[in-house]
């Protein structure tokens, strides 16, 4: 896609011009799965693919969508005065969402015209949903001139997940959209908040994506259940704990230890466990690509996948199958699952950029051989999170 076919479409659909182009990014969790809901640390970072749109503000209060992934319509019109949950808008439950959000927050919404296209796999857990929450944001800021910072847009996409699509996220994806830097990774503390950027200094090596080809609905699967499982596991040891946590995030190792034996569900205390010591693998991996002890972080990157397989129990046949796959490659350094797992997409840490390609051909000629699926691979290239963009830069793809 460019920006003379996006300029063209918006044309033909909306019969006006359209004004300002933006972009998005998905992002890849490097390590800290299912601790952001948890009040523990994530380090995730912005990717090169993510979500673009060409809008044009309107002066009746109207928001009027449509998207280029669903070529099929139709055109989606709402009044942003009367905005509420409804199936029926679909993908376009998203960006409404997001209107609504900042309207309940007191924030004076102006109507828009929105062209959307996306070049992120849905479903494979590279956060396309926290892409469009936030590329609508920034459109509805721009358009309605709103005082808003990336944390605080970050807040109204996690509250649109958690209100309007009914799933029950932690901020992190919207973070790392909104608040993104080319070249870094972000440390966040999803308890406070409190972020720092730690660069990726990688030398030769490099990370890749890889699409399982398995996917997956959020919503449906059992995300919910391992939240509800993770409060659980906290209410039994507040139970007896000497003082009240408000998130199994706060909880240390040494505190751990002392108070895991409140925890009488065999299930309760695997899912705890995952948690403490995912959270302690993330704080470590982020010294390490710091200091560039590469092969550190891909140990705890290894460890992770374990803690999510056997502890957390949220990664499946298939991302167990490439996962192992690309572990046993020799030039990996480290491999894991990434996102919300039950399908979806793994994270790999190969040795230097020119064993690439043996490690993509071998990777998926055997994950092909074992599964019957296609993997996909996507370069990671830390990038800079949702902004205006100008027409050249829109990727011609």
């Amino acid at each position: 896609m460019n920006n003379l076919t996006m300029r063209e479409k918006f044309k033909e659909i909306f019969s006006r011009e359209g004004e300002i182009f933006f972009f998005a990014p998905g992002r890849v969790n490097l390590i800290g799965e299912h601790t952001d809901y948890n009040g523990g640390h994530v380090l995730p970072c912005a990717i090169g693919a993510g979500t673009y749109a060409l809008a044009a503000p309107r002066e009746d209060g109207r928001l009027r969508l449509f998207s280029l992934n669903y070529p099929e319509g139709p055109m989606v019109d709402a009044d942003t005065r009367e905005l509420r949950p409804d199936k029926k808008y679909g993908w376009a439950c998203y960006p409404l969402g997001v209107a609504a959000v900042l309207k309940l927050r007191g924030h004076s919404v102006s109507g828009a015209d929105i062209l959307f296209w996306g070049d992120l796999p849905e479903g494979a857990g590279l956060s396309s949903s926290a892409s469009i929450e936030i590329l609508t944001a920034i459109i509805l800021k721009t358009f309605s001139h709103l005082d808003l910072t990336g944390p605080e847009l970050a807040a109204v996409g996690q509250a649109t997940e958690n209100d309007f699509i009914g799933v029950h996220s932690g901020i992190m994806d919207q973070f790392i959209v909104a608040c993104g830097q080319a070249g870094q990774a972000l440390l966040l503390n999803c308890e406070t908040l409190a972020y720092e950027y730690v660069p990726l200094y990688l030398g030769q090596a490099a990370l890749i994506i890889i699409d399982s080809g398995k996917r997956r609905g959020l919503a449906d699967s059992k995300y919910n259940q391992r939240r509800a499982e993770c409060q659980a596991a906290l209410a039994a040891i507040n139970s007896g704990a000497k003082k009240a946590f408000t998130f199994l995030g706060e909880i240390s190792p040494e505190e751990f230890e002392l108070y895991a034996p409140l925890i009488e569900d065999e299930i309760l205390m695997k899912r705890a466990r995952h948690v403490i010591d995912e959270n302690r693998r993330t704080l470590e991996a982020a010294k390490a690509l710091a200091y560039g002890e590469l092969a550190d972080f891909g140990r705890l990157m290894c460890a992770s996948h374990a803690s999510l397989r056997d502890d957390y129990e949220v990664t499946g046949p298939e991302l167990d199958a490439l996962v192992e796959i690309a572990q046993n490659h020799p030039a990996a350094l480290g491999a894991r699952m990434t996102g919300a797992g039950f399908g979806g997409c793994a994270v790999a840490f190969v040795r230097s950029a020119a064993e690439m390609e043996d490690f993509r051909r071998k990777v998926a000629d055997e994950y092909l051989a074992r599964t019957g699926y296609t993997a996909a691979f996507y370069p990671v290239t830390a990038s800079e999170g949702a902004r205006p963009i100008e027409p050249e830069l829109m990727e011609a793809l």
